[in-house]
This record gives structure tokens, C-alpha cells and sequence, in this order.
């Protein structure tokens, strides 16, 4: 139920929130108001946003794929041009015989791994990142998963090598060089560690398609998010595991993957 039944007491929220810059002012004070439990708390979210902290971290949530993800202060955000890499993954999962077993590698909320499950109906799902407040937020978002703190393929269980159907992973891929003209949004307020690629952006996404190999099961797909600029270099790293490499893009939703396949034997 509404905490504020007044329309001029939305006006006044519009308002404020497009002063402070706020594009799509209407969309963020509707959502405001329907997630405050009390006016003190919608006050608190108010100036929370005006100040410029993420909508999705002063909600508490981030819509992905139609769900409702759960999203913790500092933690990242997932990107609805995300959503391009799960239809791939999704497709590629309907060819797999009985349940497809799912990693999602630097998962950060898990908001990857559940639209996956989700968009499957049945799925063994596993997730991993190095950020313990995302680790936090993953175990939330995906209930019945097996969710684990470390380094990459660090903390996985020895049980889960080979057996992997779908590996998919959205690592950090913005040179180190940019991040500084990123949004303030994504510069003040999330993690660097799921910002910063490295020199030319790829550094862990290199580590990540090292190690997926070992993980994947015979047929398994490997999926990447990347660049259109940084697709060639990926594409490649991937092809010299021995994986099967293509690049797969939407310019409606500026978003490129990278997939990777384990042959059959």
C-alpha cells in the first residue's frame, strides 16, 4: 500500500528526483513510494537517491530478466544487456539431456544464474565470487544453489569438474583506464574489483576462460560477456584452450558474448 496517497505529494518527489538528475524522475518516484514501508523510510530513500546512490541499491532490489532481484549497498548491478548472454544460454541449455548443471562464475547477486534456472524450470545451479557482500546477496537470490566464496574456480568442490553444462560468467571488463568516465552511479558505488578489467579489460576474463575447460562437461558451452570491441581478443583466448569460439551480439541492447564449446570426444 502507498505510503503517500497525494498526487502532489509525488509531484514534489518527481521533482526533486529530476533536479538531481534522475532521467526517468516519474518511473523512480512510483517505485519509491511502492517500496517504502513509511514515510520515514520513504524520506530516508528519497535523499538516498538525491544524493546519487544506484535506484537499485536504495530499493533494495534490481529487476533482471522479470525477476526481482535482491541487491546490497556496494554491490553491482546487473545490466539489462545481460539479458542478450542468458537467451543464449538458455537456448543452449534446451539441447542438454536431463538437468543441465549451471555455473555462474564472478556471479556478484547470482542475478544471472537464477534468470538462467528460471528460464530452464529445472536446473543444478552453482555460483561463485570473490566479494563476500555479493556473496551474501547470491545465497539470497538463489535458494536450493550451491553458492561459494574465493578466488574464481578456487573454492569449487572437485565434484563439479567435467560436469559442467553451462558456464557463464560477466567479469569485470572495463580497462583500467576507463573507469573513471563510467557513471557515477557504477564509479562511487560499486566494488572496483567488478569494474576494472585490467590494462586492456580482459585480464580476468582471460583467467576465467583459462580455467573453463577443466570445469566444462563434454558439449558444454562456455558464455563471456564482453565488448563488440574486445569480442576478436576473447574469441581467441578462447579458441586457444581448444574450445570451440564465436562471438554473438545485439545491437538493439549494445551486448556481446563470446561462446565457447568442449567437443565431444
Amino acid at each position: 500500500m502507498s505510503v503517500f496517497s497525494s498526487s502532489t505529494d509525488i509531484s514534489v518527489i518527481v521533482a526533486r528526483l529530476r533536479a538531481a538528475g534522475c532521467v526517468f524522475a516519474e518511473d523512480e518516484a512510483d517505485l519509491l513510494v511502492s517500496t517504502a514501508r513509511d514515510p520515514a523510510e520513504l524520506a530516508a530513500m528519497i535523499e538516498r537517491r538525491v544524493a546519487g546512490q544506484p535506484l537499485e541499491h536504495v530499493l533494495g532490489w534490481a529487476e533482471f530478466c522479470g525477476l526481482r532481484v535482491a541487491v546490497e549497498p556496494g554491490v553491482f548491478v546487473p545490466r539489462p544487456r545481460t539479458g542478450f548472454l542468458i537467451e543464449q544460454a538458455v537456448a543452449l541449455a534446451g539441447q542438454v539431456a536431463g538437468t543441465p548443471v549451471v555455473l555462474d562464475m564472478c556471479c556478484g547477486t547470482g542475478a544471472m544464474a537464477a534468470a538462467v534456472a528460471a528460464g530452464l524450470g529445472r536446473a543444478e545451479v552453482h555460483a561463485a565470487d570473490l566479494d563476500p557482500a555479493a556473496v551474501r546477496c547470491a545465497r539470497r537470490n538463489l535458494a536450493g544453489a550451491h553458492v561459494y566464496e574465493g578466488d574464481l574456480y578456487a573454492p569449487l568442490p572437485g565434484s563439479l569438474r567435467g560436469r559442467v553444462d553451462l558456464l557463464i560468467a560477466s567479469p569485470p571488463y572495463v580497462p583500467s583506464e576507463s573507469v573513471g568516465l563510467l557513471p557515477p552511479e557504477a564509479r562511487l558505488h560499486e566494488p572496483r574489483m567488478a569494474l576494472d578489467g585490467g590494462g586492456d579489460g580482459l585480464d580476468v576474463v582471460r583467467q576465467v576462460i583459462a580455467g573453463a575447460p577443466e570445469w566444462l562437461a563434454p558439449g558444454g558451452h562456455l558464455l563471456v560477456e564482453t565488448s563488440e570491441r574486445q569480442a576478436a581478443e576473447t574469441v581467441a583466448a578462447v579458441a586457444r584452450t581448444g574450445l570451440a569460439a564465436r562471438a554473438v551480439g545485439s545491437s538493439e541492447l549494445d551486448a556481446t558474448a563470446v561462446i565457447g564449446t568442449r567437443r565431444i570426444p
